[in-house]
Order: C-alpha cells, then sequence, then structure tokens
C-alpha cells in the first residue's frame, strides 16, 4: 500500500485503533460479566445442593423423633449425618429442641426461625470460627394429653463448597480468557475488514496522478455513499476549472502572439522607412521585446500543454528519426541565416511509444537553444540511437553551459550567465526536461570536451 503523508492533516487519532479498543473493551466487559454470571449461578446451585443435604438430614432426625408416655425420644439416625459427608471432612453439628428445652446437640448453636410444619429455613452464620450453613425445622408431636413441638438444628461448614466453587471459578476464568483472547483476534480481523474498504478508496486516490479527476467507480459500502459522492463532485468541480485555466492559458497566448505578430510586422515596415539612428534603434529595441514577449508566450504555452498532457498521454507509435528531420526542414530558414550546418546521424529509424506533440514540443525547444547559442558558420551534430535506450543527443560549437550552475538551468525561468543578449524565457530546457521525465526518461546536460554544449534527451 502507498504510504500517506500526515504533514499537512490535523489527525485526530486512529479510526482502526479506537474501533479495536471498543470491541476489546467490549469483549472484556463480556468476559467478566460471564465470569461472575456462571461463579454465581454455580453458586447458587452448589448451595441448594446443600441446602436439599441439611435438609433431608434434618426431616430424618424429625422421623425418628416420638412421643411414648408424655417422654420424648428420639432414635438419632446417625445416617442423618453421615448423608453429610465430604472429601474436605466438614464439621457438622446440630441441635435438638423440645419445645425451647436443648435435648441434644450443641447448645451454642444459633437459633433460626422454622418454616411451615414440614418444611425448612435454612441460613448461614458462623459458629465456631467457621462459616456454616444450617437447616431448622419443627414438627409438632400430639400424645393423649400431651402436645409438644420438637426443633432440629442441623449446620455444616461450607469447605468441601468453597473447594468446588474455586475449582470452577478457575475453570470460569480459564474460559473466560480463551474467550477474550479469541475476540481480540476477532477485533483485528473486524477491524481489518471494516477498514479495508477505507483503503482501498485511499490507495485508489493515492496512486492517481494529480490530472487524474474521474469520479470513483468502484463500489462501496452504504456508509462510505455520502463521503465517495462528496469526493466525486468536489473533482468533477476541479476538474471544471483545470479546463477552463487550460482554454484559458492556450487563449490568453494565442491572444497575446497574434498582436504582438501584427506589431512585430508594423515596426519592421516602419524601420525600414526611419533614416534617424537613434529612432531605427529604438524600433530595433521594440522589435526585441516583442520577439521575448512573443516567444515567452509560447513557451508558457508548451509548458502549460506539457504540465496539463501529462497524466493522460495519448501514446501513439513516433519514429523519432523522421520527427527530427522535419523539425531540422522547419528550423533550416533560421539555420541558413546563420550559415548553421544540422546533421542527423544514427539509427535509420527509432520507434517509441509516445505523445507525438509533446515529444515534438520538447525536442523543437532543445534544436532552438542550439541555434540560439551556435555561432555563425558552425555545425549542431544530432545522433539518434534506439539501444540501450532511445536516445537523441544534440552538440552545439557554442560557448557552453556554465559549469557553475548547470543543474539549475532545468529550472523554470532559469538562465546561464551566458545568455545576457539571446533572447530567451528560460523554459526551453524546463519544458525538454519535463517531455522526458513523462514519458520515463531524462534530460542530461553537458559539456563536450571539444568544446560546446551537448544535450541528450532520453526516453
Amino acid at each position: 500500500m502507498a504510504e500517506v503523508s500526515h504533514e499537512s492533516v490535523n489527525v485526530a487519532g486512529s479510526l482502526r485503533f479506537r474501533l479495536t479498543l471498543t470491541l476489546i473493551g467490549g469483549a472484556a466487559a463480556l468476559a467478566i460479566l460471564l465470569f461472575v454470571v456462571v461463579r454465581g449461578y454455580a453458586t447458587q446451585i452448589a448451595q441448594q445442593g446443600q441446602d436439599s443435604i441439611l435438609k433431608a438430614s434434618v426431616t430424618s432426625i424429625l422421623d425418628a423423633a416420638i412421643l411414648r408416655d408424655g417422654v420424648v425420644e428420639v432414635d438419632f439416625p446417625y445416617a442423618a449425618l453421615l448423608m453429610l459427608s465430604t472429601d474436605s471432612d466438614d464439621r457438622v453439628f446440630y441441635a435438638i429442641y423440645q419445645d425451647e428445652t436443648l435435648l441434644s446437640g450443641y447448645g451454642a448453636l444459633p437459633r433460626a426461625t422454622t418454616g411451615a410444619s414440614g418444611g425448612a429455613a435454612h441460613r448461614t452464620a458462623r459458629f465456631d470460627d467457621a462459616t456454616i450453613r444450617m437447616a431448622t425445622a419443627s414438627r409438632t408431636l400430639v400424645g393423649a394429653d400431651t402436645r409438644t413441638v420438637i426443633t432440629v438444628a442441623v449446620a455444616q461448614t461450607q469447605d468441601a463448597m468453597q473447594v468446588t466453587l474455586a475449582r470452577i471459578s478457575r475453570n470460569v476464568g480459564l474460559y473466560g480468557l480463551v474467550f477474550f483472547l479469541l475476540s481480540v483476534l476477532l477485533s483485528f480481523w473486524a477491524t481489518t475488514t471494516t477498514i479495508r474498504p477505507l483503503q482501498r478508496l485511499t490507495d485508489s486516490i493515492t496512486r492517481r496522478g494529480p490530472k487524474d479527476l474521474s469520479p470513483v467507480a468502484s463500489p462501496v459500502p452504504v456508509e462510505m455513499a455520502s463521503l465517495v459522492a462528496s469526493l466525486n463532485r468536489f473533482m468533477a468541480r476541479l476538474d471544471t476549472s483545470l479546463r477552463q485555466s487550460e482554454d484559458f492559458i492556450a487563449e490568453a497566448a494565442h491572444r497575446v502572439r497574434t498582436p504582438l505578430a501584427t506589431v512585430r510586422s508594423h515596426a519592421e515596415a516602419t524601420l525600414q522607412r526611419v533614416d534617424r539612428d537613434e529612432n531605427r534603434q529604438a524600433l530595433r529595441s521594440m522589435i526585441r521585446a516583442i520577439d521575448e514577449s512573443s516567444r515567452a508566450a509560447g513557451q508558457l504555452l508548451d509548458h502549460a500543454m506539457i504540465t496539463f498532457r501529462a497524466d493522460h498521454l495519448e501514446r501513439s507509435e513516433v519514429d523519432l528519426v523522421d520527427l527530427l528531420r522535419d523539425l531540422v526542414l522547419r528550423f533550416a530558414p533560421v539555420a541558413e541565416m546563420k550559415d548553421i550546418e544540422l546533421d542527423i546521424d544514427g539509427d535509420a529509424r527509432v520507434v517509441v511509444a509516445g505523445d507525438s506533440i509533446l515529444l515534438q514540443n520538447g525536442i523543437r525547444n532543445l534544436l532552438d537553444n542550439a541555434l540560439k547559442y551556435s555561432p555563425v558558420e558552425s555545425r549542431i551534430a544530432i545522433r539518434v540511437t534506439s539501444a540501450p535506450a532511445p536516445t537523441i543527443e544534440i552538440r552545439d560549437q557554442g560557448p557552453g553551459f556554465p559549469k557553475n550552475n548547470m543543474d539549475a538551468l532545468i529550472a523554470r525561468f532559469s538562465r546561464g550567465d551566458n545568455a545576457k543578449g539571446i533572447i530567451g524565457s528560460g523554459l526551453g530546457l524546463t519544458i525538454a526536461n519535463d517531455v522526458a521525465l513523462v514519458h520515463g526518461g531524462k534530460l542530461t546536460l553537458s559539456n563536450h570536451p571539444g568544446g560546446g554544449a551537448c544535450v541528450i534527451f532520453s526516453l
């Protein structure tokens, strides 16, 4: 995925982090709730089991109580206490009362309010430095002339139940931990899956060139539909604005060059009719200024066209040799005026896949520069080769490039120290370099050992 710079973006946290944290927090809360609920339910079940056994023990003792000749007799069933035995050797306590009188057992055992006849009341209390669970029940014995109430309380410590609950807690805690870890993994997976459409949209926009303002056509989740629709509307407005700017630049350059050409024609005609030296000098300065303005307008148009066509090149097969021959014919009148020989050498055909208009503009500016700086009665050597890459080398016999700022000459409106007195706008090399770059190549400047500038235009 392409890296995105956040230098000019007001970042307020990470959506992925927030979503992950929310899911993990929810999983943790759910795991804790699960532990509490399961442990509480296990405690309730274990307590109910102990209460049932205590009730059975109390009931068996009450069933053994009889009233004989007005005296209560209890044939104590040891099975009543045996059923309370546990692996943890819990201690068992009991107490038997006739009305309010202790008949047998532990008198200090806490008393409890009994339930209805046949029922048992349960409670938790402290006895003999231990927590006990006890069951209490009563039964009324009726004799010939006697009526008495027998109350039985049976209590048991809870060591075995605590051991059981601790084991259940460990198991539940382990299951809860596993559940939490699985939830964390699921959170990361869910977050990644949820964020992926946004990442795909980001990658799609990032991979676009600066002039690719076509609408986003790939499907997006319904939650992102408003965002993508707003983005598409914004790009449509921006595309309209850029096209208007392109049309304005082209129209402005055309409207500037046409009047300048007319003014230049009138200035040249006037120059032929003027005799005074100061007037002739003024007209020559005017013609020179017009030439500079016209040249600057033309090169600004070329540069603007390259900028707007860079990301949607109209590629076709272009023979660089044929292209150069056509340009040499166009520059032939200028070259003949200075007695400059234009010589093309190299391969017979060098075919490339490129934008013919941009290639023509870039190479034309290189030839124009070479002609401007070449002395009278000199030679410009043009060599075209296809290996190892399509390359055009243009070498003149002029003063060459200034050594101290050679690399800076490619920048816009940059001219060398040796350009004084020569008409130019500082855009020729910039245009050629931009054309080479959009075709995946480069522009290399150097000075030939034998003298003169050497420009290598490679694709």
